[in-house]
């Protein structure tokens, strides 16, 4: 059975970036949210974002609030912030994959991959 998951660190810190909230959006004619999660103290969700029957080849994003998390580390940060949300589209082509989107995250940039 397919499943989404992710994995959020902040490199700034040197940590997991815990209670950043992410909401996952089907893109099709007109996007819907899926759903709706907050990253616990290891930077993860407890349980996978997308699996079972929902899980389903189609085009997704998921949306990191990165600048309210951003905010609450009590870093230096600018007004206003160089990154808000973050939108990663990507498209599920195996419905039996493990498709896993991390976000690496620091206030002035961010990068993501397929993982593992």
């Amino acid at each position: 059975m397919g499943r989404l998951t992710t994995h959020v660190l902040d490199t700034a810190l040197g940590k997991p970036a815990r209670g950043l909230k992410i909401d996952l959006w089907h893109r099709g004619d007109a996007p819907v949210l899926l759903s709706s999660h907050v990253t616990n103290a290891d930077g993860r969700v407890d349980a996978p974002i997308l699996e079972g029957d929902r899980f389903e080849i189609g085009e997704f994003e998921l949306q990191f609030h990165a600048g309210d998390y951003l905010k609450d580390t009590g870093q230096d940060l600018p007004k206003p912030l160089f990154l808000d949300v973050i939108p990663i589209r990507f498209g599920i082509a195996e419905p039996d994959g493990h498709y896993h989107v991390p976000l690496l995250l620091s206030p002035f940039g961010y990068s993501t991959y397929r993982g593992s």
